[in-house]
């Protein structure tokens, strides 16, 4: 952490920074675990130099959203205050929470019950009231997704084809709830009981419910684990029955494909805008340009899934 940083933060807080780390993950924002004199331990969420998603949400929004998550009684770090600009860029703090949170490490020895609690915690947040939120997306997600695809500018004819073939078979019709965006391994904060935390609310939206609860279905999210659909943890039956049993909803399996399919295609779609972040010279970083070459296993994956399904 840099001086002028520092004596920013310690302004901020009213107590100097006694220590800082800055974390690893994070392709969009960066993450300080800090240690003030005074005892406090929190974590600094601030800007990166850009975006994943074109609806991503400002530090401000994803502040209120942690507010709200909190309220309606989902697993967040304690939302501590909104600072604005931190020398240069948008930030907040949070409380500091402490598990585990890389999905390699999870999968290893995932605890007892893990699914059924990403159940529980995606029910609790298909549960908070879109009224408290004005501000989140509710857009077309085909507008949407399209137009992320058509800015990296250049031709991916598996991913047009994979998202025409979802939208011929989503009819996008059940009620919408406040959607996590980005529910997985990787954005759980977990220790030997469980989930601690949820983690990384930058991508929080307005959506069908099926949304998230395909995404930690993606083969990406099973990080190696493949004989584990959800996640690399779990068979999908027991995550999706207590989901059912906490909401009444339940999403036919040929349904929940076609959600798996179309998260291939939106993380293809959000590895090539990443990498475009590297070869614009927006933000040169050898991270976001690995990122690229992920989309090809998403198109394959993506046809291959299509294939089976027919």
């Amino acid at each position: 952490m840099n001086d002028d940083l520092r004596e920013a933060l310690t302004a901020a807080l009213g107590s100097p920074v006694a220590a800082a780390r800055q974390l690893a993950g994070g392709a969009s924002k960066e993450a300080w675990a800090i240690s003030l004199a005074d005892g406090r331990e929190l974590l600094l969420r601030r800007a990166g130099g850009g975006v994943m998603h074109l609806d991503s949400l400002s530090l401000r929004q994803e502040f209120d959203v942690l507010v709200a998550a909190r309220a309606a009684g989902v697993l967040v770090p304690e939302p501590i205050e909104y600072l604005g600009d931190l020398d240069g860029r948008e930030s907040f703090v949070m409380e500091l929470v402490r598990g585990e949170a890389i999905g390699r490490r999870i999968i290893k020895a995932p605890p007892p019950g893990l699914d059924l609690q990403m159940a529980e915690q995606l029910a609790a947040i298909h549960a908070i009231a879109p009224e408290t939120l004005p501000f989140l997306a509710s857009g077309d997600l085909w507008d949407r997704l399209y137009a992320e695809l058509d800015s990296v500018d250049e031709p991916h004819p598996a991913i047009e084809y994979g998202l025409a073939w979802c939208r011929e078979r989503l009819p996008l019709e059940r009620p919408r709830v406040v959607s996590h965006g980005d529910f997985r391994l990787g954005n759980l904060m977990v220790d030997d009981a469980g989930i601690v935390a949820v983690l990384d609310w930058e991508f929080t939206h307005i959506s069908d419910p099926a949304e998230d609860l395909a995404w930690p279905l993606v083969r990406a999210w099973r990080f190696g684990n493949d004989a584990k659909r959800l996640g690399g943890i779990a068979d999908v039956g027991p995550f999706f029955e207590r989901y059912a049993e906490l909401t009444g909803l339940r999403i036919p399996p040929d349904e929940l494909l076609v959600w798996e399919v179309l998260g291939n295609c939106k993380w293809a779609i959000a590895s090539l805008t990443q990498a475009r972040r590297h070869l614009r010279g927006e933000e040169r970083n050898v991270e976001l340009a690995i990122l690229g070459r992920l989309a090809a296993e998403m198109e394959y994956e993506l046809l291959d899934l299509i294939e089976k399904a027919a």
